[in-house]
């Protein structure tokens, strides 16, 4: 049985899908939902290993795929965000009346339109109870408020980063991973901010790709400022190329020692 990984919306949740026609990946879809239908985009599909006395029980566990999104399906959603702009307005304009310390990013109506999501960032929690109350009243559908992260946001509005493209987590990345300033140390980058840092503020997300494969090659190279007995004297460890695994070592009496720890393993 396929399944499809399907981001719902433009922004939002992702969910996994029982995958019965010929889907591909980045194709738009309309899909089931709690309470009717939404849509998002296809972001991954993969098989699941079933066995013949199970293969019901794993089917009825995943919501199913309705079909591709069609020209009047494109319409309805074209028409969706227009209206949702309109909503925001609206919804702005509570929160100052409610005097909420929350800044509006955006909204975005379910497929269907039986339901708004408005998007919001805060350093805080926030009660917004009674207003989720009176929007229930003015729109007369389900409210849902969703607070989000600054990464959240820069995926909502998209943009290019440092290296020139698009920006990841608009284009591939299914979720945000844990990045620390480690993993920069690491890949012996430079550590000011301007320079590791994406259009959201936070350490980008792409010092975390090759990692893994930095911590590996580390093992057994010393560090920098460190003494080493080298073939040639003791000297001081100047510098260290970890995908080479080479180190640099100035001897005491000066002279310069390239040392291959690939050789050395």
């Amino acid at each position: 049985m396929k399944v499809a990984l399907v981001r719902l919306r433009e922004a939002g949740q992702l969910m996994t899908y029982q995958v019965s026609e010929d889907l591909n990946v980045h194709d738009y879809v309309v899909v089931e939902a709690d309470r009717g239908m939404d849509y998002g985009e296809i972001i991954e599909i993969s098989d699941v290993t079933t066995s013949a006395d199970s293969d019901s029980d794993k089917e009825s566990a995943f919501k199913k795929i309705i079909r591709k999104l069609s020209p009047e399906d494109l319409a309805q959603i074209k028409t969706n965000k227009q209206e949702a702009k309109d909503a925001m307005k609206l919804c702005a304009r509570k929160m100052r009346e409610y005097k909420l310390n929350m800044k509006l990013v955006d909204a975005e109506y379910s497929f269907d339109k039986k339901k708004i999501v408005f998007y919001f960032t805060s350093e805080g929690r926030i009660d917004f109870r009674e207003l989720v109350k009176e929007l229930a009243k003015i729109f007369k559908i389900r409210i849902e408020m969703r607070q989000i992260g600054v990464r959240d946001e820069a995926r909502l509005f998209g943009g290019i980063g440092p290296c020139g493209q698009g920006l990841c987590c608009c284009r591939f990345l299914k979720n945000f991973e844990p990045v620390s300033m480690k993993m920069a140390k690491t890949q012996k980058l430079p550590l000011t901010s301007g320079k590791i840092s994406g259009i959201c503020g936070r350490l980008m997300c792409c010092l975390s790709y090759e990692y893994k494969n930095y911590r590996e090659l580390s093992k057994g190279l010393p560090k920098e400022g460190q003494s080493l007995n080298t073939a040639q004297g003791k000297g001081k460890v100047l510098s260290v190329n970890v995908l080479k695994r080479v180190a640099y070592v100035e001897l005491e009496d000066g002279r310069l020692e390239k040392v291959d720890f690939e050789e050395n393993a």
